[in-house]
């Protein structure tokens, strides 16, 4: 299969040399929180696969594409060091197993006819890593755990609406693209809502759902696929904007689960 592009060996090398190097045991928090990010990362590749072969922002996305392979590979380590029972580390089994084909499937030269077969197998990666996250939130046993999970899953969320909003514009043939778009937004709202009442909320946290929310609802008048004019370029940057803010708001419920483990 041909590349689309070559990370240096030698650079990959030195990242986990250098990872390897400053490493430190994860906390409970942190470890929720990077587990989480993986289920957003199976997503943002399959997302980046679909935009290249759309023709949508190609070179965006292929530097995205290599950093998120990149990033989940130094994730899945760290996530196999902190491994403190035989449940997580069983959990991380599955995600290496089904990690393994999708890496070399999802930085090849993108196949229309390929990428309804790839989506599931994106789907089925989500799912393995969506189970350590439980586990790990399981272990670690706090109400706050589960706050950093379902931030951390507004991420994937934003991804996952980008991805099939691209693979319906693209023309993938996969009966499951409406329904499953349509889920995913239907879920980023309800938990966002959630988020939202959560009693743990600093006025930092409350600001920063603010700010979600109102792109949110900017954002979410192009989520029509019904449209005669469907733009992915536009939901390629307004989905990244959404998962920066998440990706801040999982930080700091992150530190709120620190903070209060710390005062058990």
């Amino acid at each position: 299969m041909k590349k689309l592009q070559k990370i240096s060996l030698i650079g990959v090398l030195l990242l986990f040399l250098g990872a390897g190097l400053t490493a430190q045991e994860l906390t409970n928090a942190e470890a929720i929180n990077k587990a989480g990010r993986q289920r957003m990362l199976s997503q943002r590749m399959m997302k980046d696969y679909l935009m290249i072969g759309a023709g949508v922002k190609v070179d965006a996305a292929k530097k995205e594409l290599d950093g998120a392979v990149a990033l989940f590979e130094e994730q899945f380590l760290e996530l196999q060091d902190f491994a403190p029972n035989k449940d997580i580390e069983k959990a991380l089994e599955t995600v290496e197993n089904l990690w393994m084909p999708f890496r070399m499937a999802v930085v090849s030269e993108p196949n229309k006819a390929d990428a309804a077969k790839l989506i599931n197998s994106s789907n089925e990666l989500l799912a393995a890593c969506h189970q350590v996250v439980l586990k790990i939130q399981e272990y670690a046993g706090t109400n706050a755990a589960k706050l950093v999970n379902i931030s951390g899953r507004q991420r994937m969320l934003s991804q996952r609406i980008a991805m099939y909003y691209t693979a319906y514009y693209w023309g993938v043939k996969n009966d499951r693209i409406v329904k499953d778009f349509n889920t995913a937004v239907d879920e980023f709202e309800q938990a966002l809502g959630q988020l939202q009442a959560a009693k743990e909320n600093t006025k930092e946290i409350k600001d920063i759902l603010a700010k979600t929310e109102k792109q949110w609802q900017f954002s979410k008048k192009g989520f029509d696929l019904n449209s005669g004019r469907l733009m992915p370029a536009v939901i390629f940057v307004t989905t990244n904007s959404i998962l920066k803010k998440m990706n801040k708001a999982t930080g700091l419920y992150e530190k709120v689960m620190e903070k209060l483990q710390n005062k058990s």
